[in-house]
C-alpha cells in the first residue's frame, strides 16, 4: 500500500494497471474505519491489484475533478480507466472485496480467498457495538475481570465521534470535541482490558447460540451478548438521493464540512442534528439554506436561537425536498412548498441530510421484542426477550435518547451480567 499526490496520479494510477485509490480526509470517522480493511485487503489482493491512498484536503483539485464529494471514497481503475461504481461514506469490506473481484479472473479469485482460514473465538461477553453505551458495559465487565470483546463494523465512538461539540456531558467545564471525548472513553475501556475488533464486517448474528460471524471467517462465541448497535440515519427515498449519495449529498458534517468553505450548501432537517451540525457547517460556507417540514424547529431552545441568530442562515419552514439532481457542479434540490405546493429549485454546492435516526435491528431476523418503531424492549437491567442477551443506548425502546442516557445503560447491564457470571 502506498500513500501518492496528485503529481503521482498518471504514473501511479492511470499507468498503474490494476489499482484502487483511497481518498481520504482527517477528522473522519468513516475514513478511519475504512483504514485498517483497506490495509488488510491489500495483503490479500495486493500481488494483483495496487492500493494507493490519497490525502483529499492537500489534493482537492483532483479529487474535485474525479468527482470526490465525500470521505471517504474509493475508486478503481484498470488500465487508466474506471472499472467499478465508486464507493463511499461507510463502506463494508464485503463491498470492496465484490469489486475487487470483478477486476479478477475467477480462478484468481478463488485462490485467492482459499488462503482465508476460519477461526473461533470464545469470550465471556460480546458487546455489539462502541458508542458510550457499550464503551461503559465493556469497562464495568473488564474491570469486574470479566473477558469482554467489543465488536463494532467502525471505530470506537458511534455518533458522538462525528459530533463536532457536546456542551453537556458531565465533568466538563467547556464543550468538548465529540471525536476526543470518544477517544478518551474508547482508550479507558481498551487499557481496562477489553478486547477491540472494531471496523469489521458483521455477517452473521445468532442470538440463540449466541454467536457473531465477522469478516465472514471469524466465529466470536460468548455466554452473554450485549446489544449497543445504535442507530443509522434516516433516509428520504426520494429521487437522485442513492445516486448522489458521496456525490453530493452528506450524512456526516465532520466529515465533509470543511469542503464548502465559501460555498453554498442546503441543510435538510430541523431536530437537534439538523440545526446543531447545521451551525458547525457555517463555520465553512458562506449561504446555509435550511429546509424544514415544520413551522418551526424541534431542537432545544439554545440551539435553535444561536442559528437562527446567525446572518449565513436561512430557512424554508413547511418544505420538503422532492429530488435531488446534479447539474454539472451544482447540487439542485427541488423542494415543495407543503402549504401551496409550489415547487421550487435550490441550486447549491452540496446538500447535508439530517431528518432523524431508525434502530440498527436488521441483523437480529426479528426475534427481539421491540416496540412499534422498531427499538428493542428490555426490562430494568437491560435483558430483552432473548435469555443471556441484553441491549443498551440509543437502540433500546425508551423517552431520552442521549451519551447521559447510554452510559446508564451500559452501566446497568454489565452490573447485571457480572452479578450473573460472578
Amino acid at each position: 500500500m502506498k500513500e501518492i499526490s496528485a503529481a503521482e496520479f498518471e504514473t501511479e494510477v492511470l499507468e498503474g494497471g490494476k489499482v484502487v485509490l483511497d481518498f481520504y480526509s482527517t477528522e473522519c470517522p468513516p475514513c478511519e474505519a475504512l483504514a485498517p480493511k483497506f490495509e488488510g485487503l491489500s495483503t490479500l489482493y495486493g500481488d494483483d491489484i495496487k492500493f494507493v491512498k490519497m490525502f483529499r484536503q492537500e489534493n482537492r483539485e483532483l479529487a474535485n475533478e474525479l468527482g470526490v464529494k465525500s470521505s471517504p471514497t474509493l475508486l478503481f481503475f484498470d488500465k487508466g480507466k474506471v472499472v467499478a461504481d465508486s464507493l463511499s461514506g461507510g463502506i463494508k469490506r464485503s463491498e470492496i472485496i465484490h469489486h475487487l473481484d470483478t477486476m479478477l479472473p475467477q480462478d484468481r479469485v478463488d485462490q485467492i480467498k482459499s488462503g482465508i482460514k476460519p477461526s473461533v473465538s470464545e469470550f465471556d461477553v460480546i458487546i455489539l457495538g462502541a458508542g458510550p453505551g457499550g464503551l461503559t458495559a465493556g469497562l464495568y465487565l473488564c474491570q469486574s475481570k470479566i473477558n469482554t470483546v467489543l465488536i463494532d463494523i467502525a471505530l470506537p465512538g458511534g455518533h458522538v465521534s462525528t459530533t463536532h461539540e457536546v456542551s453537556n456531558y458531565p465533568g466538563f467545564i467547556e464543550p468538548q470535541p465529540g471525536y476526543m471525548l470518544s477517544h478518551n472513553m474508547s482508550e479507558q475501556t481498551k487499557l481496562c482490558g477489553t478486547v477491540y475488533k472494531v471496523a469489521v464486517d458483521v455477517t452473521k448474528i445468532d442470538l440463540e447460540k449466541k454467536e457473531v460471524i465477522i469478516d465472514e471467517f471469524e466465529t466470536v462465541r460468548a455466554k452473554k451478548i450485549i446489544i449497543a448497535t445504535g442507530t443509522s440515519p434516516n433516509l428520504m427515498g426520494i429521487p437522485g438521493e442513492k445516486e448522489l449519495k458521496g456525490k453530493g449529498i452528506s450524512y456526516c458534517a465532520t466529515c465533509d464540512a470543511k469542503y464548502y468553505g465559501d460555498k453554498e450548501v442546503v441543510v435538510v432537517g430541523g431536530g437537534n442534528s439538523a440545526v446543531e451540525e447545521a451551525d458547525f457547517i457555517s463555520k465553512f460556507a458562506s449561504k446555509i439554506t435550511m429546509v424544514h417540514q415544520f413551522a418551526g424547529f424541534t431542537a432545544n431552545k439554545h440551539a435553535q436561537e444561536k442559528l437562527l441568530a446567525n446572518k449565513k442562515v436561512s430557512v424554508l419552514f413547511e418544505h420538503e425536498p422532492r429530488s435531488f439532481v446534479r447539474e454539472g457542479d451544482k447540487m439542485i434540490t427541488l423542494v415543495e412548498n407543503l402549504k401551496t405546493k409550489e415547487l421550487t429549485r435550490l441550486e447549491s454546492d452540496g446538500v447535508f441530510v439530517f431528518i432523524g435516526m431508525k434502530p440498527n435491528v436488521a441483523l437480529f431476523d426479528n426475534k427481539l421484542e421491540t416496540d412499534s418503531w422498531g427499538y428493542i424492549k428490555t426490562d430494568e437491567d437491560m435483558r430483552t426477550s432473548i435469555p443471556g442477551i441484553y441491549a443498551v443506548g440509543d437502540v433500546i425502546s425508551k423517552k431520552y435518547r442521549q451519551i447521559t442516557t447510554a452510559v446508564a445503560d451500559g452501566t446497568i447491564a454489565a452490573i447485571a451480567i457480572a452479578k450473573e457470571l460472578n
